[in-house]
């Protein structure tokens, strides 16, 4: 499979780089580290020298050349330098060129508190890509974890919840990970809960916990290690930090049921998961990208 990496020259565009490695070496992946430079305008850190375009491709070159040599020599890696007004936009084009199954970018930036710090990139391919968008805490590049672990998926009730499933079962399985499925529940009141209504919600939690788990095993080897759990807490942000994390875990979310068909949409949930954990997150879409739908 083709891995996208969007590169910074910055320890966010490290922490991709790093993620990148080791989900290529968990599932047999190669690497394509991409670097987008802005289109028609000269930062001004960089006096042009000739043409800017070609000052800042050589630059960005020897970024890229730098970032090649921190990939391990068991992993495949290319690289590519592009122009585009939207960083973004040139991301999402690049893995339709290269028909890649996942995009890796770093979490560092301005916006979000904690190990996930998202900056207007990010923020933006969260809310539009069509294939999976996998995000790198703050100091994945620290971490001694060379392959992923075990896959933690948070499974709700709404509109694309199978196709999420689909997609950690797949990767589970691809991966030879164990897969943990996890239903949270938050007790506070909210919308069509009444207060003290715990148990209700804790019930309902169970029963769909446990449709899901056995789902996942009819889709799976008869030994394939997977488990199920609910977690409660007074806030989803509670709830996942009740959780247990080990180096080299990842946990899997689904797009919001408001997105459009096809992309991302970074929900409340995901939202507020991201304020609290420490491991990357991989944002799966609703719907499945057919090639029809590529740019």
């Amino acid at each position: 499979m083709r891995i996208v990496v969007g590169y910074l020259a910055t320890p966010g565009g490290a922490d991709a780089v790093a993620l990148g490695v080791r989900l290529a070496r968990t599932l047999g992946g190669e690497l394509d580290l991409c670097l987008v430079l802005p289109a028609d305008r000269v930062p001004p850190s960089l006096a042009p020298v000739g043409g800017y375009r070609e000052h800042l491709t050589e630059q960005a070159e020897e970024w890229l050349d730098a970032a090649r040599a921190s990939v391990p020599d068991d992993v495949v890696v290319r690289s590519r330098v592009t122009f585009d007004d939207s960083s973004a936009d040139a991301l999402i084009k690049e893995a339709a060129r290269m028909e890649a199954e996942l995009i890796v970018v770093g979490g560092s930036g301005g916006g979000l508190a904690a190990s996930f710090s998202l900056g207007s990139v990010v923020n933006e391919l969260l809310h539009s890509a069509p294939v999976p968008v996998a995000v790198a805490p703050r100091g994945t590049r620290h971490s001694s974890a060379e392959r992923v672990r075990e896959v933690t998926c948070a499974i709700g009730e709404r509109e694309g919840a199978d196709l999420l499933l689909d997609n950690a079962v797949r990767f589970s399985q691809a991966a030879g990970t164990p897969l943990r499925l996890v239903s949270l529940v938050a007790l506070d009141p909210s919308f069509g809960v009444l207060r003290g209504d715990d148990e209700a919600v804790r019930e309902r939690a169970m029963a769909h916990a446990r449709h899901v788990h056995d789902t996942a095993k009819l889709r799976l080897p008869e030994d394939f290690p997977v488990t199920s759990m609910i977690v409660e807490g007074r806030s989803i942000e509670d709830a996942v930090g009740k959780l247990d994390w080990y180096a080299g875990d990842l946990i899997m979310v689904g797009s919001s049921r408001l997105s459009a068909p096809r992309r991302l949409f970074l929900g409340s949930t995901a939202a507020k998961m991201l304020r609290v954990l420490d491991v990357p997150m991989v944002v799966v879409p609703r719907d499945q990208l057919g090639a029809e739908d590529l740019p």
